[in-house]
């Protein structure tokens, strides 16, 4: 008989004593992704390197204490609005909607207690050769200013020998927004190396991105073309190539800290690919969302012990994010992240990892 590829149990206890539990998916090689319920996390992912072991390659925490003490979204869904609303507010059918304001003047993944911070509730497991676990929250209607009741539905599947997709759906009983991601941090090299992530080559297939303001909100106007720019990765380039160019926008986000605009087309494509140089691996995502926030892990300041004790510090990791452009329900020249009951909001992402062939 094959042995499951699937296991479950208790990672921790809310202090209300609702307990958070663990799902470990397995692949080959030693592949792995383990996903805890609180904030829907990925806690970890194994992966193997070019010279035949394997490692951990997400930042996080090895228990439960650390997610539940900070707030710093290591592998989390985030939701009900990931990224930025301007001002924390936007005007929905003719109605002004009033958010929280926790990053600045804006709005920024959710609020004060978005998804990240919710325990999720497990609704089916699935063993066998593409092991699964779904997850579901039900954010109520009002829950941090949102209106609508949304049912939202998560699964993550091991779709291959070392690949995770990532497949979220949300409904709603009144016309409401919603935009969602996986806010992984990645180190190719390890989550305990405490190797930078600067000399991970990075490919992003988008020929725009959105500029900012010093608050992080995209600019008026059309978006920017990455030709000429340190923000053209359209080959692999390490991301601290230009991260320390006297370039406006690379101050403005201290660093990286911006969505790329990717093609419109809706299915499912390459969107980025990272190489790291000493341990060989490479990890491909494919998203069918309009926007990649690329995120070079500029505020993490050394103040979070993480995995393994290491104190997490300015690019320890690298963030690829898929989701709408942010601000959309501002900018109506944005991709729309309006979902009406009867609709359904849709996002698929696959991060396939290998190894190098150099």
């Amino acid at each position: 008989m094959a042995s499951a590829r699937i296991t479950r149990d208790v990672f921790g206890t809310l202090p209300d004593g609702r307990a958070v539990e663990r799902v470990v998916l397995c692949g080959q090689g030693g592949f792995e992704a383990r996903i805890i319920t609180h904030g829907a996390v990925i806690q970890a992912l194994i992966a193997p390197d070019a010279k035949g072991g394997t490692d951990d390659v997400v930042l996080g925490y090895d228990d439960f204490a650390g997610y539940l003490a900070e707030r710093k979204f290591f592998g989390a869904t985030v939701g009900r609005y990931a990224n930025r609303i301007a001002d924390a507010r936007f005007v929905l059918d003719g109605e002004t909607v009033q958010l929280a304001a926790n990053n600045g003047p804006n709005a920024l993944h959710g609020g004060l207690d978005g998804f990240d911070r919710k325990l999720w509730q497990i609704a089916d497991l699935a063993d066998g050769a593409e092991p699964a676990v779904t997850l579901t929250y039900t954010s109520e209607h009002g829950e941090e200013g949102y209106p609508g009741r949304l049912d939202v539905r998560l699964t993550y599947r091991v779709t291959g020998p070392a690949q995770l997709s990532v497949s979220m759906e949300a409904t709603s009983d009144r016309p409401t927004i919603v935009n969602l991601t996986n806010h992984s941090f990645f180190n190719l090299e390890g989550a305990t190396s405490a190797t930078p992530i600067l000399d991970h080559k990075l490919m992003v297939a988008a020929d725009h991105f959105l500029a900012i303001d010093p608050t992080a909100i995209p600019l008026a106007g059309p978006p920017h073309a990455v030709a000429g720019t340190p923000f053209d990765f359209r080959t692999p380039t390490p991301v601290g190539a230009r991260i320390r160019q006297n370039d406006q926008q690379l101050r403005n986000g201290k660093g990286y800290d911006h969505t790329f605009c990717l093609p419109l087309d809706g299915g499912l494509r390459l969107a980025a690919r990272v190489e790291a140089p000493r341990s060989g691996r490479v990890m491909e995502l494919f998203t069918d969302q309009p926007g990649l926030q690329v995120y070079s892990g500029n505020y993490l300041d050394g103040s979070v012990a993480g995995k393994g004790g290491r104190l997490y510090r300015q690019s320890d990791a690298l963030c690829l994010e898929p989701h709408i452009w942010p601000n959309s329900p501002n900018r109506p020249d944005f991709p729309s992240s309006r979902l009406a009951p009867g609709s359904v909001y849709k996002h698929h992402t696959v991060y396939r990892f290998g190894v190098s062939s150099s």
